[in-house]
C-alpha cells in the first residue's frame, strides 16, 4: 500500500504499525518500549507522531498503517511532545552517559540527541540503587526508564518469569521475583533482558570498563556449546585480541537473539593462556612434552590398530561431541564404523 510521511509517498505493508513503515523506509521516529521480539507497547510515548483524520497524537508502535494513510512525525506539536517525554526521562534518572556502558549504543541518548536535548530541564530524585549479586548481569535502577522491555523478553520470550514491576508511583521499579537481589532470584543469567534494555539499567558484568562500544569490531560466528546452532556477534576488542562481550544475532532464524547463559557468558576460554596449543605425548615417567601433529596422529592411530588387532573392533568406543559441526560429527561417526569397523557410538547431548 502507499503512505505518505512528511510529504512524500512510501510503499508499507499489510499488518505493519507506522513505526514499521516509517523505519523500513528510513524514516526516523524515536521509540524505547518497542522492540520487535516483544511487540507494541505503547508505554513510553517517544514514538508519537501526527495522522491526518485522527483526534491528537497517536503512538506510532501501535497504529496500524492504512491505504493512503498521511503521517507526520516532524511537526512542531510532535517535537514538543517528544522532548517533554525524554526531558522526563532524563530528568528523572541518573543517566551519566560519559561513564556509561552504553554509551554510543543507547536508545534514550539517541532520542536525546536527534531531538536536540542537551541537558535536563527537571530536578526529580533518582532511584539511587543498584544490584551487583548476579554473577554476570549488573543493574543499576535509577538508569531504568521502566520501558518494560526486560519483563517482556523474560515473560514471553524466553518465558523465565523472573522480572516484573513492582512498587507504585515513583517508587515503581523492576524487580526480580518478590524482590529479592538478582544473585538470589529464581534468574538462569540468560542476559535477554540486558540485550533489550535501551538503556543503561541492565548491562553485562564481566565487560564493565574492558572497552568503548565504538571501540568494538563485531564478528558473526555460530555458538559453539550445543548443537542448536545459534547465531551471535562477538564484540572484539582487536587491540587487545580479545573478546569482550557477546550478543545474539537478533535476525537468526534460530535464537532470534536469544542465548543461554553459556552461550552468552562462557567465553573465557578463547583468551585462557591454560590453551593448549600443540598436540601432548606423555612419556614412561608421566610428564607431557609437545609433538608435532604428524608425530602425535601417527602414535594415536598405531595403538588404534594394536587395540583392534589384539581384542578386535568392539574394544574401542568413541564419543561425538555437540560441540563441533554437524559435517566433523558425520565424519567422526563414518571413521568408527568404516575404518575401526565398530557400532560403538555415542553423542554427548544424549548423556
Amino acid at each position: 500500500m502507499k503512505v505518505t510521511i512528511n510529504g512524500k509517498e512510501y510503499e508499507a505493508r499489510q499488518g505493519q504499525t507506522v513505526l514499521q513503515a516509517a523505519r523500513d523506509n528510513g524514516v526516523y521516529i524515536p521509540s524505547l518500549c518497542y522492540h520487535p521480539k516483544t511487540g507494541p507497547a505503547g508505554k513510553c510515548r517517544v514514538c508519537i507522531v501526527e495522522i491526518e483524520g485522527a483526534r491528537g497524537l497517536q503512538t506510532s508502535c501501535t497504529v496500524p498503517v492504512k491505504e493512503g494513510m498521511i503521517i507526520n512525525t516532524e511537526s512542531e506539536n510532535v517535537r514538543k511532545a517528544q522532548r517533554l517525554v525524554v526531558d522526563l526521562l532524563l530528568s528523572s534518572g541518573r543517566h551519566d552517559c560519559l561513564a556509561c556502558e552504553q554509551n554510543g549504543a543507547c536508545e534514550l541518548q539517541d532520542a536525546a540527541y536527534r531531538l536536540g536535548i542537551e541537558r535536563p530541564t527537571f530536578t526529580l530524585a533518582p532511584k539511587e540503587q543498584t544490584d551487583n549479586s548476579a554473577e554476570f548481569v549488573f543493574r543499576e535502577h535509577a538508569k531504568c526508564i521502566q520501558c518494560g522491555r526486560c519483563i517482556a523478553g523474560c515473560n514471553a520470550t524466553v518465558v523465565n518469569e523472573v522480572l516484573d514491576f513492582g512498587f507504585r508511583g515513583h517508587d515503581t521499579k523492576v524487580i526480580c521475583d518478590d524482590d529479592v537481589p538478582m544473585g538470589s532470584s529464581t534468574c538462569v543469567q540468560c542476559g535477554e533482558c540486558v540485550q533489550l534494555c535501551p538503556t543503561g539499567a541492565i548491562v553485562d558484568k564481566l565487560p564493565r570498563g574492558k572497552a568503548r562500544t565504538w571501540q568494538l569490531e563485531k564478528v558473526e560466528t555460530v555458538c559453539p556449546y550445543c548443537g542448536v546452532g545459534c547465531r551471535q556477534e562477538l564484540h572484539v576488542d582487536r587491540a587487545a585480541n580479545r573478546i569482550v562481550r557477546i550478543s545474539g544475532v537478533e535476525d537468526s532464524p534460530v535464537n532470534e537473539g536469544m542465548l543461554c547463559v553459556k552461550g552468552r557468558y562462557a567465553f573465557d576460554f578463547v583468551q585462557s593462556p591454560e590453551r593448549l596449543t600443540a598436540p601432548l605425548i606423555r612419556e614412561d615417567g608421566g610428564t607431557f612434552r609437545k609433538a608435532s601433529w604428524d608425530e602425535a596422529l601417527t602414535l594415536v592411530a598405531s595403538r588404534f590398530g594394536d587395540v583392534v588387532k589384539k581384542h578386535g573392533p568392539d574394544a574401542v568406543a568413541g564419543l561425538a561431541s555437540a560441540k563441533v559441526t554437524n559435517e566433523e560429527n558425520f565424519l567422526f561417526q563414518k571413521f568408527m564404523r568404516t575404518r575401526i569397523i565398530t557400532n560403538n557410538i555415542d553423542h554427548c547431548a544424549r548423556l
